[in-house]
Formats: structure tokens, C-alpha cells, sequence
């Protein structure tokens, strides 16, 4: 279950970080409400992993996630650059994510 838990907390990073986005610096109430909001509940999703996860596998798991997962949509809905080495650089933090679980089962 701690892994549902983790895999919850790094999705999440994709909505609060889109609205922190579209807040366009706080200065918009309700993506900075919902940003603000999912960004707690995302903390809490975490902290439930952490009650069997090492913290640092699940944290490097829980950034990873996010950071891959927010690229991606900087890529598709913002037009951010998806450009071969950038691909391949995220494709390397799937990698390191994928590792982490798998030495965390073994």
C-alpha cells in the first residue's frame, strides 16, 4: 500500500505545480487555492508512504515522479521543449525510479 501511497503523493505533483503555475505568482486566488491545497494533500499522501518506506527511496521515488511528471506537461500543454536529449534525460529519472522500487523489493 505504501507504494499506492507514493505513486498518489507524485501524481498529485503534476496538478499542484500546474496551478502554481497558472497562479501566475500567486496573484490568482483560485489556481494559487488549488495549488496550495493539492500541494498539502500531496505532503500527507507522502508522509503515509513513510510509514514503511525508507524516506530516501521514497522521496527520490516521490520527485521523480513529479519531476517527470510536470515535464511532461510543461511538454503538452505548455509547449516546452521535447527535444531528444531532454526526453532522454527524463527517461533516465523512470530508470533511477523504476532501481529505487526495485532494490526496495528485493
Amino acid at each position: 500500500m505504501a507504494w499506492v501511497f507514493l505513486l498518489i503523493a507524485g501524481l498529485t505533483e503534476l496538478v499542484w505545480a500546474t496551478a502554481l503555475k497558472q497562479s501566475d505568482g500567486l496573484t490568482r486566488l483560485w489556481p494559487t487555492v488549488i495549488g496550495l491545497s493539492v500541494a498539502l494533500l500531496s505532503v500527507i499522501v507522502l508522509s503515509l508512504s513513510l510509514r514503511t518506506l525508507p524516506v530516501g527511496t521514497a522521496y527520490a521515488v516521490f520527485v521523480g515522479l513529479g519531476a517527470l511528471g510536470v515535464a511532461l506537461v510543461g511538454m503538452v500543454a505548455f509547449g516546452e521543449s521535447a527535444s531528444p536529449a531532454r526526453l532522454a534525460f527524463l527517461g533516465l529519472i523512470v530508470v533511477g525510479v523504476i532501481g529505487l522500487q526495485v532494490l526496495e523489493g528485493s
